[in-house]
């Protein structure tokens, strides 16, 4: 039996709820079903010795079933709208070592809207954390676009636009004197215990990994579902 401590275990959280679009993880994205890319980037990873994925949805047990994804049953009170994917995590580790008595030391979370993410993605983030043994988590990053930049952001007070951070927005006026802010590029590479210990996936200590804009894509509705389905079918990517 392999030392769990060598196992790189990929999970992916897939419920069948979806209000934004309906089974939004089985919608078609380029001739596949969205979760699909999740899936064959895991099959692609050289570090990923197992994939699980979390679901209460027939439809996609079947399909993640039949590519050789093994599957847990989700418990209903973790189905809802507003829950965690953390406790989701948790939840899954818990019966894993329930019933086999140990879980893989490290967990890749791949979530089925993040089509875009590559097996090379997942290995990199994999050998950062291993070399860096005092990390908790390593996460995907990219840069935020000027227009989404953090001192451009707006509110509404009283009908009227103003800006979050104004004597922020006056001293650094144009894009090359703003500092440098990041947002999540999806993938989340996090070491087991840290769930357990703190139900947690990012922890103190998380490493950063730089990805272009385009491969941090996050499919949440129906206007990113028609813009990720011509970058599929006009773009020459390399995915899985």
């Amino acid at each position: 039996m392999a030392d769990s401590k060598n196992l790189v275990m990929a999970f992916i959280p897939a419920r069948g709820g979806s209000k934004s679009i309906p089974l939004k993880n089985m919608v078609l994205l380029g001739g596949r079903p969205l979760i699909e890319y999740a899936i064959e980037a895991a099959k692609a990873s050289r570090s990923v010795s197992r994939i699980v994925c979390s679901t209460e949805n027939r439809s996609i047990k079947e399909f993640c079933q039949a590519k050789g994804v093994e599957v847990q049953k989700r418990p209903r009170r973790l189905c809802g709208d507003d829950i965690r994917t953390q406790d989701v995590i948790l939840d899954s580790l818990l019966t894993l070592r329930r019933k086999e008595g140990r879980v893989a030391d490290l967990i890749v979370l791949l979530e089925p809207t993040s089509p875009f993410l590559l097996s090379k993605h997942i290995d990199d983030c994999v050998d950062l954390l291993r070399a860096n043994p005092s990390a908790d988590s390593v996460q995907s990053i990219t840069l935020v676009p000027p227009n989404h930049h953090a001192y451009n952001q707006r509110f509404l007070d009283a009908g009227l636009v103003r800006f979050k951070f104004p004597e922020e927005r006056r001293k650094f006026y144009n894009k090359q004197l703003k500092p440098k802010f990041y947002i999540h590029g999806n993938l989340r590479v996090f070491r087991s215990e840290l769930v357990f210990g703190k139900k947690d996936v990012f922890g103190e200590r998380s490493l950063p990994y730089m990805i272009p804009a385009l491969y941090a894509m996050d499919v949440d509705g129906p206007e990113e579902l028609s813009l990720a389905d011509c970058i599929v079918r006009h773009m020459n990517l390399k995915l899985p």
